[in-house]
């Protein structure tokens, strides 16, 4: 549960790699995540959060 955004829910995906000659070996896709602290219920918390959602400002930073 590392790889889970707290706003969004996003989250790793798989899938194949294809190669030229259409061989197929499996990969994963990560979000991008970053540790932010945010205040919720007047508390401060640490949470991960992906750049989308933070760019929109889904949450409210802790200062």
């Amino acid at each position: 549960m590392a790889y889970k955004c707290y706003c969004c829910g996003k989250s790793t995906v798989t899938g194949n790699n294809v190669s030229h000659s259409n061989r197929k070996t499996r990969r994963t896709w990560k979000p991008n995540l970053k540790s932010i602290r945010i205040e919720e219920g007047g508390k401060v918390k640490k949470i991960k959060i992906c750049t989308r959602c933070l760019r929109s400002n889904k949450v409210k930073k802790a200062v």
